[in-house]
């Protein structure tokens, strides 16, 4: 029987990873016509805590694939998370929230942070040989990155418009 190792690289893993399906779920609860692609968006962050806990390198990899993704996408693709830091300075501000789901990027934003953090950490904390490892990442990086375009392509397919936006943010819209 293995037994798991839950250390400090994968509390944060977990608890990135948590934050974010529970964003996932208050925006799919919010807004009807997302919540399948958010239900199967889920899927990569159950993936990599899985494999985290058990020390998979490729937990690591789907970890900091998605979620860094995300986050890179939050900052310069599209402005979900800068319009939740304008809500959270409005809300302080004025004590109002007039745009709560923008207000959620902030702790989406955040708990795919800790998700990088912590599979970077562990990554070096855990895997010895890293031979080969840059085309696992790569490998990963597709998969995970393509799995997310078929959700999208399926459910969302306006925000597929992402993808090309990501290679070269500064791409007219």
């Amino acid at each position: 029987m293995r037994r798991y190792r839950i250390g400090a690289p994968e509390l944060l893993i977990v608890l990135g990873a948590v934050l974010f399906v529970v964003v996932l779920a208050i925006a799919a609860v919010a807004e009807g016509d997302i919540r399948w692609l958010h239900f199967f968006q889920a899927f990569m962050y159950i993936a990599c805590v899985a494999l985290a806990i058990n020390q998979n390198r490729w937990g690591y990899f789907v970890g900091i694939s998605a979620a860094g993704f995300w986050d890179y996408g939050s900052l310069f693709v599209n402005a979900f998370f800068m319009n939740g830091v304008r809500e959270i300075a409005r809300w302080t501000s004025t004590g109002r929230i007039e745009r709560p789901d923008q207000l959620i990027a902030v702790p989406a934003w955040i708990g795919n942070l800790l998700i990088v953090i912590g599979c970077v950490w562990a990554y070096w904390r855990h895997v010895q040989s890293r031979r080969h490892d840059v085309w696992r990442f790569l490998l990963a990086f597709a998969l995970t990155s393509g799995f997310f375009a078929a959700d999208m392509a399926i459910f969302q397919p306006r925000y597929l418009s992402m993808f090309p936006r990501a290679l070269h943010p500064r791409w007219p819209r």
